[in-house]
């Protein structure tokens, strides 16, 4: 980090939006772990391994958290080593709360949210353990993309307050250095950089979240909706990024 590391609070959001928002994803990377200490990147698909390989020639001094929900695929957890040994870092693993899916399970069994929806069961496995860690924080890293969903992300700027899991005088910071970027390059820089992927990629899976949420998309099907298919397309976040449907609600 250079020692013109800034506080939340020194931090001009719609500034930086405007100077930032068509700079290349490398740019806007390289502006946040110089600027923030206390930042990380989320770690879950094929995007933030790019940020990932980015980060990584850029410093050696960044860190990554995952979440593991204890129902990913198989692949997702042999991801989660490559990377480690890939990139030769630390992936620190968040848990949900035992006792909180042990009640879960106990009162509604492993696939409640097929009929109630995937919100409660998110809550529980992914939005809590990343509150927990987000509280931890003054900045984090995604790799959303504007094409993933039109109906959720296609506003979302590459640098924003994350309200969703500010609090109080706490600001975080959320940045989004992939947002302009389309799909055909994520891949191209996977390709041309030899960037580890999760192999499920080779079997029609392009978005990819828990085992029971997930299924593989036909061609030319938008990319997320393989998740939570059998729910709208305007419900198709987890929370990670519930900002994104208060921004669109508000449009």
């Amino acid at each position: 980090m250079t020692e013109s590391t800034i506080t939340t609070h020194d931090f001009n959001v719609a500034q930086l939006q405007a100077e930032y928002s068509q700079k290349s994803p490398q740019q806007i990377l390289k502006f946040a772990l110089d600027k923030f200490e206390n930042l990380a990147i989320s770690f879950s698909g094929a995007e933030d391994v790019v940020l990932i390989d980015m980060a990584s020639r850029l410093t050696k001094n960044f860190k990554v958290f995952s979440i593991d929900t204890g129902r990913l695929h198989p692949e997702t957890y042999q991801l989660l080593d490559c990377v480690r040994n890939h990139y030769e870092i630390d992936v620190e693993i968040l848990f949900p709360d035992a006792a909180q899916v042990e009640e879960l399970v106990k009162t509604k069994g492993l696939f409640s949210f097929y009929k109630d929806g995937h919100k409660e069961c998110c809550a529980i496995r992914k939005v809590i353990p990343l509150r927990r860690k987000l509280n931890t924080l003054d900045a984090w890293v995604t790799g959303q993309r504007k094409d993933q969903n039109p109906d959720t992300r296609a506003h979302i700027p590459v640098v924003q307050v994350d309200t969703a899991f500010s609090n109080g005088d706490r600001q975080l910071i959320k940045f989004n250095p992939l947002a302009n970027w389309t799909s055909s390059q994520v891949w191209g820089y996977i390709r041309a950089m030899e960037v580890p992927y999760n192999k499920l990629h080779e079997k029609g899976f392009v978005s990819i979240g828990c085992e029971p949420c997930t299924r593989s998309v036909l061609p030319n099907q938008q990319e997320r909706e393989g998740r939570w298919w059998w729910e709208n397309a305007q419900e198709k976040e987890c929370g990670f990024h519930e900002v994104n449907m208060n921004s669109n609600h508000q449009r």
